[in-house]
């Protein structure tokens, strides 16, 4: 009795913890352990956590139960944000991004255009707030490798006000190369 208390005060801490934070289940995975007294299942979960306004992050979970492996992919993906610029809903300008086999290409779109990706891809861009943008994944189509790719991506956009202020050039100059 006392150990599902435990359980259930550590559940409403990090639900407390984690408000604004929006998380989707990208994959779960079931695996099977064959032992002298039959099969043994557990789970792996990965999940992605954003706040929608340019933090995003992602974990993965292993457990017994299928929930208590989200769970801790959840927990994870909380621990390991990181903050990424944004320009009017898109990403500031076009990146490659790879791990492993994974490879991502990421391009800046126009209002209205909306997440054209893929899979574990789409999951990233949109927890981490990104309404307009183009992306393609040319490599590998694991989820491990193309959520870790389209992260690497994202973690190599540069600032365009602080690219701006470096330059000492207004952000429409940076944009459009000519002064108006």
């Amino acid at each position: 009795m006392k150990r599902d208390q435990k359980r259930n005060n550590k559940r409403d801490k990090r639900q407390k913890d984690d408000s604004g934070l929006v998380d989707k289940v990208v994959t779960i995975n079931r695996v099977a352990k064959v032992t002298k007294g039959g099969r043994t299942f557990s789970f792996s979960a990965i999940v992605v956590v954003g706040d929608k306004k340019g933090n995003v992050g992602h974990g993965l979970g292993k457990a017994r139960e299928v929930v208590e492996a989200i769970t801790k992919g959840k927990d994870e993906a909380t621990r390991n944000l990181q903050r990424i610029p944004l320009h009017n809903g898109t990403i500031p300008h076009r990146q490659n991004g790879k791990f492993g086999a994974g490879k991502v290409l990421l391009r800046p779109a126009s209002k209205g255009t909306g997440v054209i990706a893929g899979g574990a891809m789409r999951a990233v861009l949109e927890c981490a707030g990104i309404t307009d943008v183009i992306a393609k994944s040319l490599g590998s189509s694991n989820p491990h490798n193309v959520i870790k790719a389209t992260m690497d991506a994202l973690s190599k956009l540069r600032d365009p006000f602080a690219i701006a202020k470096k330059r000492s050039i207004s952000l429409q100059k940076l944009y459009t190369g000519k002064e108006e």
